[in-house]
């Protein structure tokens, strides 16, 4: 696993096992009778929404949908593009829309206005790491793992310019 010397452990590989087993098991109480659709913003929820649902007592459907407002640098562009979208019909369905962070809440209100014209029952919103300080759009997060100020992350699914990713733990970069 090579470091920058310019990253700074944030989040431990285990605590957020610990995090996401207590977020799977909130929601699982929560949709207790229920059938959700998890829909996972790609690319980097994948880790977080594998566990997330492996760690889940109900039964759920899933699909995922891609938006992406990072290019290749550090900072949000603001410019939404959805180039996947849903396979499977929502309407009537409640939803727990899964992302691995929320910063400016732009993509997020882009997608959820999108989900709305399928006609949900509901939709939630999932995350693991909120930066809510950085909200240009206010958006209402009913699950969050974890609160961040500033800071560009990396790990656990969240990339740099398609790096870092694969690492196990959660790191700032400085």
């Amino acid at each position: 696993m090579e470091l920058s010397e310019n990253m700074e452990l944030l989040i431990s590989a285990e605590d957020i096992k610990k995090k996401v087993k207590e977020m799977a098991g909130r929601i699982s109480a929560d949709y207790e009778g229920k059938e959700p659709v998890l829909i996972g913003v790609l690319n980097g929820v994948i880790f977080f929404f594998a566990d997330l649902a492996r760690g889940m007592t109900i039964p759920y459907k899933l699909d995922f949908i891609r938006a992406a407002s990072y290019g290749s640098g550090m900072t949000s562009s603001g410019n939404i593009r959805m180039t996947k979208d849903l396979e499977i019909p929502i309407r009537g369905m409640p939803v727990i829309l899964i992302d691995d962070m929320i910063d400016t809440g732009l993509t997020l209100a882009h997608i959820i206005k999108k989900l709305e014209l399928g006609g949900p029952e509901s939709i939630r919103v999932c995350t693991l790491i909120d930066k809510s300080e950085r909200r240009d759009v206010a958006v209402h997060i009913d699950y969050y793992g974890f609160k961040m100020k500033r800071g560009f992350i990396v790990g656990y699914g969240i990339d740099y310019d398609e790096k870092y990713r694969y690492l196990p733990d959660i790191y700032v970069l400085k």
